[in-house]
Protein backbone atom coordinates (compact mmCIF):
# COMPACT_ATOMS: atom_id res chain seq x y z
CA UNK A 1 0.00 0.00 0.00
CA UNK A 2 1.35 3.48 -1.14
CA UNK A 3 2.05 5.77 1.72
CA UNK A 4 1.35 9.46 1.43
CA UNK A 5 4.71 10.18 2.18
CA UNK A 6 5.36 8.16 -0.95
CA UNK A 7 2.35 9.80 -2.49
CA UNK A 8 4.51 13.74 -1.54
CA UNK A 9 7.36 12.60 -2.68
CA UNK A 10 6.25 11.28 -5.98
CA UNK A 11 4.51 14.43 -6.82
CA UNK A 12 7.40 16.53 -5.48
CA UNK A 13 9.27 14.61 -8.08
CA UNK A 14 6.91 15.19 -10.79
CA UNK A 15 6.77 18.95 -10.26
CA UNK A 16 10.60 18.90 -10.07
CA UNK A 17 11.54 17.52 -13.04
CA UNK A 18 8.64 19.35 -15.35
CA UNK A 19 10.59 22.62 -13.72
CA UNK A 20 13.83 21.58 -14.86
CA UNK A 21 12.36 20.20 -18.35
CA UNK A 22 10.83 23.75 -18.84
CA UNK A 23 13.93 25.62 -17.77
CA UNK A 24 15.71 24.12 -20.32
CA UNK A 25 13.19 24.43 -22.87
CA UNK A 26 14.11 28.14 -22.29
CA UNK A 27 17.62 28.24 -21.85
CA UNK A 28 18.03 25.69 -25.36
CA UNK A 29 15.02 27.50 -27.14
CA UNK A 30 17.77 29.49 -29.59
CA UNK A 31 19.08 26.06 -30.85
CA UNK A 32 15.73 24.58 -31.50
CA UNK A 33 15.85 25.09 -35.46
CA UNK A 34 19.70 24.51 -35.46
CA UNK A 35 19.27 21.30 -33.22
CA UNK A 36 15.94 20.10 -35.22
CA UNK A 37 17.75 20.50 -38.78
CA UNK A 38 21.08 18.53 -37.42
CA UNK A 39 18.65 15.85 -36.30
CA UNK A 40 17.18 15.55 -40.27
CA UNK A 41 20.49 15.63 -41.55
CA UNK A 42 22.03 13.19 -39.37
CA UNK A 43 19.00 10.43 -39.59
CA UNK A 44 18.94 11.28 -43.19
CA UNK A 45 22.29 10.28 -43.70
CA UNK A 46 22.87 7.91 -40.79
CA UNK A 47 23.27 4.55 -42.85
CA UNK A 48 26.15 6.00 -45.00
CA UNK A 49 27.65 7.45 -41.92
CA UNK A 50 28.08 3.94 -40.64
CA UNK A 51 29.55 2.73 -44.01
CA UNK A 52 31.90 5.68 -43.37
CA UNK A 53 32.28 4.13 -39.68
CA UNK A 54 33.41 1.08 -40.93
CA UNK A 55 35.58 2.18 -43.50
CA UNK A 56 37.42 4.55 -40.96
CA UNK A 57 37.96 1.13 -39.03
CA UNK A 58 35.39 2.53 -36.16
CA UNK A 59 36.50 5.39 -35.69
CA UNK A 60 33.36 7.59 -34.62
CA UNK A 61 35.56 10.58 -34.19
CA UNK A 62 37.22 10.91 -37.44
CA UNK A 63 33.46 9.16 -39.40
CA UNK A 64 31.76 12.65 -37.43
CA UNK A 65 33.77 14.94 -39.06
CA UNK A 66 34.36 13.81 -42.18
CA UNK A 67 30.61 13.25 -42.45
CA UNK A 68 29.70 16.94 -41.53
CA UNK A 69 32.62 18.20 -43.79
CA UNK A 70 31.13 16.58 -46.49
CA UNK A 71 28.10 17.78 -45.95
CA UNK A 72 28.81 21.03 -44.89
CA UNK A 73 30.12 21.13 -48.85
CA UNK A 74 27.19 19.76 -50.41
CA UNK A 75 25.07 22.60 -48.43
CA UNK A 76 27.51 25.78 -48.75
CA UNK A 77 29.36 25.31 -52.18
CA UNK A 78 26.38 25.37 -54.45
CA UNK A 79 25.10 28.48 -51.44
CA UNK A 80 28.24 30.46 -52.15
CA UNK A 81 28.23 29.69 -55.32
CA UNK A 82 24.69 31.60 -55.18
CA UNK A 83 25.48 34.11 -53.07
CA UNK A 84 28.56 34.98 -55.32
CA UNK A 85 26.33 35.56 -58.82
CA UNK A 86 23.92 37.29 -56.56
CA UNK A 87 26.37 39.28 -55.00
CA UNK A 88 27.57 40.92 -58.59
CA UNK A 89 24.24 42.05 -59.05
CA UNK A 90 22.84 42.51 -55.30
CA UNK A 91 23.01 46.66 -55.73
CA UNK A 92 21.38 46.95 -59.19
CA UNK A 93 18.52 44.20 -58.08
CA UNK A 94 18.40 46.40 -54.61
CA UNK A 95 17.78 49.40 -56.48
CA UNK A 96 15.03 47.93 -58.70
CA UNK A 97 13.13 46.39 -55.98
CA UNK A 98 13.49 49.65 -53.93
CA UNK A 99 12.08 51.53 -57.11
CA UNK A 100 9.52 49.18 -57.85
CA UNK A 101 8.24 48.79 -54.65
CA UNK A 102 8.29 53.33 -54.03
CA UNK A 103 6.32 53.73 -57.60
CA UNK A 104 5.18 50.38 -58.86
CA UNK A 105 6.08 47.97 -62.06
CA UNK A 106 4.04 49.03 -65.22
CA UNK A 107 2.18 45.62 -66.79
CA UNK A 108 4.04 44.90 -69.59
CA UNK A 109 1.48 44.66 -72.63
CA UNK A 110 2.48 41.16 -74.01
CA UNK A 111 0.87 39.99 -70.83
CA UNK A 112 -2.57 40.61 -73.36
CA UNK A 113 -0.95 38.44 -76.08
CA UNK A 114 -1.10 35.53 -73.49
CA UNK A 115 -3.92 33.00 -74.46
CA UNK A 116 -7.04 32.21 -72.13
CA UNK A 117 -4.97 34.05 -69.22
CA UNK A 118 -3.70 37.02 -70.63
CA UNK A 119 -6.46 39.76 -69.40
CA UNK A 120 -6.72 38.25 -66.11
CA UNK A 121 -3.02 38.46 -65.66
CA UNK A 122 -2.96 41.93 -67.03
CA UNK A 123 -5.81 43.19 -64.90
CA UNK A 124 -4.42 41.60 -61.53
CA UNK A 125 -1.20 43.23 -61.96
CA UNK A 126 -2.49 46.61 -62.62
CA UNK A 127 -4.63 46.54 -59.51
CA UNK A 128 -1.75 45.10 -57.52
CA UNK A 129 2.20 45.33 -59.23
CA UNK A 130 1.40 48.38 -60.99
CA UNK A 131 0.35 50.40 -57.82
CA UNK A 132 2.98 52.34 -55.56
CA UNK A 133 3.80 49.63 -52.53
CA UNK A 134 2.33 46.80 -55.30
CA UNK A 135 5.36 44.80 -53.90
CA UNK A 136 3.98 45.23 -50.15
CA UNK A 137 1.62 42.35 -51.01
CA UNK A 138 4.30 39.75 -51.61
CA UNK A 139 5.74 40.24 -48.06
CA UNK A 140 4.18 39.65 -45.20
CA UNK A 141 3.52 41.87 -42.51
CA UNK A 142 3.44 44.75 -44.67
CA UNK A 143 7.57 45.32 -44.44
CA UNK A 144 8.15 46.12 -48.07
CA UNK A 145 6.17 49.60 -47.28
CA UNK A 146 10.05 50.40 -45.34
CA UNK A 147 12.18 49.65 -48.49
CA UNK A 148 12.25 53.00 -49.72
CA UNK A 149 16.26 52.61 -50.91
CA UNK A 150 18.83 50.20 -52.25
CA UNK A 151 20.84 50.09 -48.84
CA UNK A 152 17.88 49.74 -46.80
CA UNK A 153 16.97 46.66 -49.05
CA UNK A 154 20.75 45.44 -48.99
CA UNK A 155 21.05 46.10 -44.99
CA UNK A 156 17.96 44.16 -44.37
CA UNK A 157 18.99 41.37 -47.06
CA UNK A 158 22.48 41.52 -45.52
CA UNK A 159 21.12 40.90 -41.45
CA UNK A 160 19.29 37.99 -42.44
CA UNK A 161 21.94 36.15 -44.68
CA UNK A 162 23.95 36.48 -41.50
CA UNK A 163 21.08 35.41 -39.14
CA UNK A 164 20.21 32.23 -41.42
CA UNK A 165 24.39 31.50 -41.63
CA UNK A 166 24.96 31.89 -38.02
CA UNK A 167 22.15 28.99 -37.55
CA UNK A 168 23.53 26.95 -39.85
CA UNK A 169 26.75 27.02 -38.20
CA UNK A 170 25.58 25.64 -35.12
CA UNK A 171 23.60 23.53 -37.28
CA UNK A 172 26.70 21.52 -38.14
CA UNK A 173 27.93 22.07 -34.84
CA UNK A 174 25.01 19.69 -33.63
CA UNK A 175 25.41 17.29 -36.47
CA UNK A 176 29.37 16.44 -35.53
CA UNK A 177 27.90 15.62 -32.11
CA UNK A 178 25.16 13.69 -33.53
CA UNK A 179 27.09 11.38 -34.91
CA UNK A 180 30.00 11.09 -32.79
CA UNK A 181 27.35 10.63 -29.96
CA UNK A 182 24.70 9.06 -31.61
CA UNK A 183 24.79 5.26 -30.47
CA UNK A 184 24.76 5.98 -27.49
CA UNK A 185 22.13 8.93 -27.85
CA UNK A 186 19.79 5.88 -29.60
CA UNK A 187 20.41 3.74 -26.98
CA UNK A 188 18.92 6.36 -24.26
CA UNK A 189 16.18 6.93 -26.32
CA UNK A 190 15.44 3.47 -26.69
CA UNK A 191 15.28 2.24 -23.25
CA UNK A 192 13.04 6.06 -22.05
CA UNK A 193 10.66 5.17 -24.78
CA UNK A 194 10.05 1.59 -24.24
CA UNK A 195 9.94 2.37 -20.27
CA UNK A 196 7.18 5.06 -20.73
CA UNK A 197 4.93 3.37 -23.64
CA UNK A 198 5.93 -0.58 -23.70
CA UNK A 199 8.51 -2.19 -26.12
CA UNK A 200 5.76 -2.77 -28.27
CA UNK A 201 4.57 0.06 -28.81
CA UNK A 202 7.60 2.37 -29.19
CA UNK A 203 9.14 -0.42 -31.70
CA UNK A 204 5.87 -0.46 -33.72
CA UNK A 205 6.44 4.00 -33.89
CA UNK A 206 10.14 3.99 -33.53
CA UNK A 207 10.91 2.16 -36.49
CA UNK A 208 8.55 4.53 -38.38
CA UNK A 209 10.26 7.73 -38.00
CA UNK A 210 13.97 7.39 -40.10
CA UNK A 211 11.83 6.02 -42.83
CA UNK A 212 9.35 9.09 -43.14
CA UNK A 213 12.17 11.60 -42.34
CA UNK A 214 14.74 9.83 -45.13
CA UNK A 215 11.78 9.39 -47.69
CA UNK A 216 11.30 13.09 -46.97
CA UNK A 217 14.52 14.11 -47.80
CA UNK A 218 14.36 12.01 -50.98
CA UNK A 219 10.98 12.77 -52.27
CA UNK A 220 11.62 16.72 -51.22
CA UNK A 221 15.05 17.71 -52.17
CA UNK A 222 16.01 15.15 -54.86
CA UNK A 223 12.85 15.83 -56.59
CA UNK A 224 13.39 19.40 -56.17
CA UNK A 225 16.62 19.59 -57.94
CA UNK A 226 15.62 17.18 -60.90
CA UNK A 227 12.91 20.17 -61.00
CA UNK A 228 15.12 22.44 -61.24
CA UNK A 229 17.57 20.57 -63.75
CA UNK A 230 14.95 20.26 -66.16
CA UNK A 231 12.78 23.23 -65.65
CA UNK A 232 16.52 25.49 -66.07
CA UNK A 233 17.05 23.61 -69.52
CA UNK A 234 13.87 25.19 -70.64
CA UNK A 235 15.24 28.42 -69.12
CA UNK A 236 18.57 27.97 -71.25
CA UNK A 237 16.27 26.93 -74.60
CA UNK A 238 14.57 29.97 -73.65
CA UNK A 239 17.47 32.53 -73.46
CA UNK A 240 16.31 33.45 -70.36
CA UNK A 241 19.12 35.46 -68.51
CA UNK A 242 21.52 33.92 -66.09
CA UNK A 243 19.56 30.71 -66.50
CA UNK A 244 21.66 28.65 -64.13
CA UNK A 245 20.91 31.06 -61.40
CA UNK A 246 17.05 30.78 -62.22
CA UNK A 247 17.01 26.54 -62.09
CA UNK A 248 19.03 26.92 -58.92
CA UNK A 249 16.15 29.46 -57.51
CA UNK A 250 13.51 27.00 -58.89
CA UNK A 251 15.54 23.93 -57.45
CA UNK A 252 15.17 25.60 -53.97
CA UNK A 253 11.96 26.57 -54.15
CA UNK A 254 10.62 23.08 -55.78
CA UNK A 255 11.68 21.69 -52.15
CA UNK A 256 8.41 23.16 -51.22
CA UNK A 257 5.28 20.98 -53.03
CA UNK A 258 3.95 24.03 -55.49
CA UNK A 259 6.73 26.27 -54.93
CA UNK A 260 8.74 26.25 -58.03
CA UNK A 261 5.77 28.24 -60.20
CA UNK A 262 6.59 30.97 -57.95
CA UNK A 263 10.05 31.12 -60.18
CA UNK A 264 9.41 29.75 -63.64
CA UNK A 265 6.11 32.17 -63.92
CA UNK A 266 8.43 34.97 -62.96
CA UNK A 267 10.73 34.05 -65.22
CA UNK A 268 7.90 33.84 -68.11
CA UNK A 269 7.34 36.70 -66.94
CA UNK A 270 9.94 38.45 -67.26
CA UNK A 271 10.42 37.15 -70.98
CA UNK A 272 7.03 38.46 -72.10
CA UNK A 273 8.00 42.16 -69.96
CA UNK A 274 11.38 41.72 -72.61
CA UNK A 275 8.99 41.00 -75.97
CA UNK A 276 9.80 36.97 -76.45
CA UNK A 277 6.04 35.95 -75.73
CA UNK A 278 6.29 32.74 -77.35
CA UNK A 279 9.44 31.68 -75.21
CA UNK A 280 7.30 32.91 -72.03
CA UNK A 281 4.54 30.62 -72.91
CA UNK A 282 7.03 27.61 -73.81
CA UNK A 283 8.74 28.05 -70.24
CA UNK A 284 5.54 28.38 -68.60
CA UNK A 285 3.93 25.19 -70.32
CA UNK A 286 7.30 23.40 -69.69
CA UNK A 287 7.64 24.22 -66.22
CA UNK A 288 3.90 23.33 -65.54
CA UNK A 289 4.72 19.61 -67.31
CA UNK A 290 7.92 19.16 -65.25
CA UNK A 291 5.50 20.50 -61.67
CA UNK A 292 2.49 18.03 -62.44
CA UNK A 293 4.80 15.19 -63.03
CA UNK A 294 7.25 15.51 -60.00
CA UNK A 295 4.54 16.66 -57.92
CA UNK A 296 1.64 14.47 -58.96
CA UNK A 297 3.64 10.96 -59.87
CA UNK A 298 7.53 10.81 -58.95
CA UNK A 299 6.90 12.55 -55.24
CA UNK A 300 4.17 11.10 -53.91
CA UNK A 301 5.28 7.83 -54.85
CA UNK A 302 8.54 8.31 -52.94
CA UNK A 303 7.56 9.45 -50.11
CA UNK A 304 3.68 7.65 -50.11
CA UNK A 305 5.59 4.22 -50.74
CA UNK A 306 8.03 4.46 -48.28
CA UNK A 307 5.77 5.56 -45.21
CA UNK A 308 2.67 3.42 -46.45
CA UNK A 309 0.61 7.34 -46.48
CA UNK A 310 -1.86 8.58 -48.95
CA UNK A 311 -1.28 11.41 -51.03
CA UNK A 312 -3.01 13.70 -48.83
CA UNK A 313 -1.74 13.10 -45.92
CA UNK A 314 1.96 13.44 -47.19
CA UNK A 315 0.42 16.47 -48.52
CA UNK A 316 -1.01 17.69 -45.84
CA UNK A 317 2.43 16.75 -43.85
CA UNK A 318 4.50 18.75 -45.74
CA UNK A 319 2.73 22.05 -46.15
CA UNK A 320 1.30 22.08 -42.47
CA UNK A 321 4.36 21.22 -41.34
CA UNK A 322 6.23 24.18 -43.16
CA UNK A 323 3.32 26.61 -41.59
CA UNK A 324 3.35 25.18 -38.05
CA UNK A 325 7.47 24.88 -38.04
CA UNK A 326 8.89 26.92 -40.83
CA UNK A 327 11.16 25.06 -43.54
CA UNK A 328 12.38 22.64 -41.01
CA UNK A 329 8.60 21.57 -41.10
CA UNK A 330 9.00 20.07 -44.82
CA UNK A 331 10.28 17.29 -43.16
CA UNK A 332 8.96 17.16 -39.62
CA UNK A 333 5.30 17.23 -40.56
CA UNK A 334 5.61 13.77 -42.58
CA UNK A 335 6.94 12.53 -39.55
CA UNK A 336 3.62 13.91 -37.58
CA UNK A 337 1.71 12.53 -39.99
CA UNK A 338 3.15 9.04 -39.88
CA UNK A 339 2.74 8.73 -36.46
CA UNK A 340 -1.25 10.08 -36.63
CA UNK A 341 -1.57 7.08 -39.44
CA UNK A 342 0.32 4.71 -36.97
CA UNK A 343 -2.48 5.26 -33.96
CA UNK A 344 -5.02 5.71 -36.38
CA UNK A 345 -4.38 2.10 -37.76
CA UNK A 346 -3.67 1.13 -34.18
CA UNK A 347 -6.95 1.97 -32.83
CA UNK A 348 -8.75 0.40 -35.99
CA UNK A 349 -6.82 -2.55 -35.82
Amino acid sequence: MTSSNDIRQTIIGSVFALCIIVLTILVVQRFFLPLAWAGVFCIATWPLYLRVKQTLGGRSLAASLLMTTLIACLLMIPLLVGADQAGRQASTLAAWIATANNDGIAAPPALLKIPLIGTYLHTWWQATLAQPRGLTHLFSGGSATRLHSASEVLRRFGGELAHRLIDLGFAFLCLFFLYKNGDALHAQIERVGMRGLGAQRWQRYASRIPTAIRATVNGLVLVGIGEGVLIGIGYSIAGLPSAALWGAATALLAIVPFGAPLVYLAAAGLLAANGASGAALGVAAWGSLVLVLADHLVRPNIIGNATRMPFLAVLFGILGGVELFGLVGLFLGPVVMVMALTLWREAAA
